[in-house]
């Protein structure tokens, strides 16, 4: 009987470890087990490898060393790991079956074992075992005095082959650090394509050598040569990560024409456009000499990035050069080519037999999707389940975007309940199997090099973790404790999500201002959809150096001080709660005193300033509706008609943000007025 008694205390430790580490691990793993052994990490760790893998492994695993004892600060005596290094026996083993391509598709699983003896992660590929490391980092935990990783069998395999992160570098240039060190945010997070938005409107980024005025008179200076392109795709490929360029066409092209307006389906001259939003120019897919430049053009980048895979736009064609140019309507007449949407497609296909020509595989986002337009061609869906849905059931692959707009600044919580197989899709298995996985979008309309990490991280991990592990794996609560935590490790990596908050706000308003300023910002966020943004004052030469770009999506005091609203207002006994509610909401209440020489003193942050104003008076409200809540007393007609008015007026943005802890306070008042 006791021997039972073990077994049934060893199995719920098992199971409360297994518990905890959901709330660690991210992406969370296909299977995985706990027990109570631990591995000691100390100063004489070794990392070995055998087997045969790429070369890239060994960079890797240097790296991982390397993180190791930063994040320990154990002088660990192995400085890098190279063929025949280490011992097996002390440490970390990784054996590798072969080296991998990196293309889509290819094996990225491994098999992760920790016992007090040691580690041993087997791979088919390198690609899989530099995913496991990244698992063994996340594993790292201290107690008692020394770090130790925790007994494990790990079974793991991204659930999707493509898991993906569009950065726009055409609309705000994005210089090559930036590149670099998001790309060491994503192999963090298990992530594999970069897909990288080249050209736009307001920018052409990329040397061409047949065309050298694309990047010369197009990009204002800002481009990235070939020589730095090249560097890049060595630095992703050493991370299991691929390139895909985009060169979107037949719109978003302004930059385009500055060079070659006999492009453009309307005179020129053309400049590089500043302005943001959806712009009339666009080429003219009726003269064969538009296809002649593109078949050099593509031609020229197919040879630099080595992916299989080119992804030429194709969205937000509003067709007006078209319309007002009576050489495309007649050519249109002749061809028995009824609509723009028509005449796209034309173009699209003339552009699938030139990528194909080169050995690539077109994707297009969801406009390119058009009657005759082969299943060869990859749809990245942008408008909704509903296309990926229609893409799939006409025999596209598809990569999903909907749900994944991260520059829309909506919580993780949103993105992380987006699945690209939700049950509601009614596909069938083969129809399931077009399905590829997805990517967030960073449109950078309203970020710089200095704000673009804070737009992606730490939220973009939410979306690696729903392309990577099983569907089931969905808890919200356990994703933001574990975007908690992978949060500081992400810095380790050069990321300024966190750090660069502070820093705006001395610039903004002294540092004497900060402790304040952060009170006031920490309930903050920006403004979310693209309706609700106003261009009109916005060039991308404005500062973008706003309140609203100091604070970030996703305001974590503002979700914890609503989830404890909530929490008290299902049980009115919950003291600590209420405690903690009291608190915040004498802290706002006087904050807004504390700031007003500031905003007297620094008009950079006066946009905000009734937002301050209206975030104390609501907060002295919240505190009165505590109050008839304790004293179990209704309040009076007036005070609510009162209160509902300051919520009225804290609810309007200012600065293009917006209080977060609105709901929470109306959902106290509500309470106070005895609404369940």
């Amino acid at each position: 009987m006791q021997r039972i008694y073990i077994l049934i205390f060893l199995l719920c430790c098992k199971n409360l470890q297994a518990q905890d580490y959901k709330k660690i691990l991210i992406p969370y793993p296909q299977a995985c087990s706990f027990n109570g052994a631990r591995f000691p990490v100390n100063e004489g760790f070794t990392i070995s490898v055998r087997g045969e893998p790429d070369k890239r492994i060994y960079s890797a695993a240097t790296r991982m060393l390397t993180r190791l004892k930063g994040r320990s600060g154990l002088f660990i005596s192995q400085q890098e790991v190279v063929p025949g290094a280490g011992t097996p026996g002390s440490g970390l083993l990784i054996r590798v079956t072969r080296a991998a391509n990196n293309v889509l598709g290819e094996d990225e699983s491994y098999h992760l074992v920790i016992t007090v003896d040691g580690i041993m992660l087997n791979a088919e590929t390198d690609l899989g075992a530099i995913r496991g490391l990244e698992t063994i980092l996340q594993l790292l935990k201290a107690g008692n005095g020394y770090y130790y990783l925790p007994g494990c069998v790990i079974d793991d395999a991204p659930r999707f082959p493509w898991r993906g992160l569009l950065i726009d570098v055409g609309r705000h240039f994005m210089p090559v650090d930036v590149i670099k060190r998001n790309i060491d945010g994503m192999a963090a997070v298990k992530m594999n394509v970069l897909h990288l938005h080249l050209t736009e409107d307001q920018g052409f980024r990329i040397e061409c050598k047949a065309f050298p005025k694309l990047h010369e008179l197009g990009s204002e200076g800002e481009y990235y040569s070939q020589d730095q392109i090249r560097d890049l795709l060595h630095y992703a490929g050493e991370r299991g990560i691929r390139i895909v360029p985009e060169f979107d066409m037949p719109g978003h092209t302004t930059s385009w024409f500055v060079g070659y307006p006999e492009l453009a389906s309307a005179p020129g001259p053309y400049h590089v456009e500043h302005r943001l939003g959806v712009m009339d120019p666009v080429m003219d897919p009726t003269r064969e000499s538009t296809y002649t430049f593109i078949d050099s053009f593509l031609g020229e980048m197919s040879k630099l990035f080595p992916d299989e895979y080119i992804h030429i736009g194709g969205d937000e064609n509003n067709g007006r050069q078209w319309k007002r140019n009576p050489a495309i309507q007649l050519f249109m007449q002749v061809h028995a080519i009824h609509s723009n949407n028509e005449l796209q497609a034309y173009f699209n296909r003339r552009l699938l037999a030139i990528t194909e020509k080169y050995g690539k595989k077109m994707i297009g986002w969801d406009e390119i999707m058009q009657p005759g337009i082969p299943t060869s061609a990859i749809i990245q869906s942008w408008r909704g389940m509903e296309g990926l849905a229609r893409a799939a059931k006409s025999g596209y692959p598809v990569i999903l975007s909907s749900g994944y707009y991260i520059d829309l600044n909506f919580p993780a919580s949103d993105h992380y309940l987006t699945d690209p197989l939700p049950d509601s899709l009614h596909l069938t298995t083969a129809q399931r199997k077009l399905i590829l996985g997805g990517e967030a979008t960073m449109w950078s309309e309203m970020v710089t090099w200095e704000t673009i990490d804070s737009r992606i991280w730490p939220r973009t991990a939410a979306i690696a973790e729903r392309l990577w592990s099983d569907a089931s794996v969905n808890s919200v609560p356990d994703m933001y404790d574990k975007l908690e935590r992978i949060s500081p490790q992400l810095e380790e990596l050069g990321l300024t999500h966190e750090k660069n908050v502070d820093m705006f706000l001395r610039r903004l308003a002294g540092n004497e201002n900060v402790a304040a300023l952060r009170v006031f910002t920490d309930v903050l966020e920006p403004i979310k959809d693209y309706g609700s943004i106003d261009y009109a004052g916005y060039t991308t030469g404005s500062p973008f150096t706003k309140i609203v770009d100091a604070v970030r999506p996703d305001a974590k005091v503002a979700r914890e001080f609503n989830i404890l609203v909530r929490n008290f207002a299902a049980d009115s006994k919950d003291a600590v709660s209420e405690k903690k509610i009291r608190q915040w909401l004498i802290q706002w209440k006087h904050n807004h005193l504390a700031l007003r020489s500031a905003f007297r003193q620094y008009p950079a942050i006066d946009d905000v300033e009734m937002l301050s104003r209206d975030l104390s008076v609501i907060s002295v409200s919240g505190l009165e509706a505590l109050d008839y809540i304790r004293l179990k007393k209704h309040p009076p007609l007036l005070w609510r008609s009162r209160v509902e008015k300051e919520l009225q007026q804290a609810s309007i943005p200012r600065g293009m943000t917006e209080i977060m802890v609105v709901a929470g306070i109306r959902k106290l008042v509500e309470r106070a007025e005895g609404y369940f």
